[in-house]
């Protein structure tokens, strides 16, 4: 079974990760959505908000399982007999980045390999910290993020 991990902080999902997960899973048997405790970022939802939320706009895509994680990636991936991690490019500007976590990732572990997946051109501008200002300034966020989700971010944003 091909199985790979898509690795994030998901806050929120938007629908370039959800593209990345529909493409994916037409690549892979498996695609375990590695929802990262991320100590750098300050998060806008919690970590189980966050799988919740994934969950339930994958919930139709089949073979998708979304589960939390901390510390290393590749010890994660040893967890869920994993070998091949799915990463999203929006653009140049990220495989700079990406790159450089790709070859340490095989460093640590070299039977780990990355896979690179463009975002579709449509949501190449998007990311979740773009989604959270546009939500702060109350603007809208209908086909940026899952339509399901939008009455959370707007909530926890309310809430703020």
């Amino acid at each position: 079974m091909r199985t790979a991990v898509y690795p994030g902080s998901f806050d929120p999902i938007t629908l370039g990760h959800l593209d990345v997960i529909s493409r994916g899973v037409k690549v892979f048997d498996k695609i375990i959505v590695g929802v990262l405790v991320n100590v750098d970022k300050t998060s806008l939802f919690n970590i189980d908000e966050r799988v919740e939320l994934i969950k339930r706009v994958t919930r139709m895509i089949p073979n998708v399982e979304v589960v939390s994680f901390e510390g290393l990636l590749i010890d994660f991936m040893k967890e869920y007999d994993a070998n091949v991690i799915l990463k999203g490019l929006r653009a140049f500007s990220d495989f700079e980045y990406e790159f450089q976590m790709a070859l340490m990732n095989n460093k640590l572990q070299p039977e780990i390999e990355t896979l690179f997946m463009m975002t579709s051109a449509q949501y190449s501008y998007l990311s979740s910290t773009a989604v959270k200002q546009v939500a702060k300034f109350r603007g809208e966020l209908k086909g940026l993020v899952p339509d399901m989700v939008i009455p959370d971010i707007i909530n926890k944003i309310n809430q703020k």
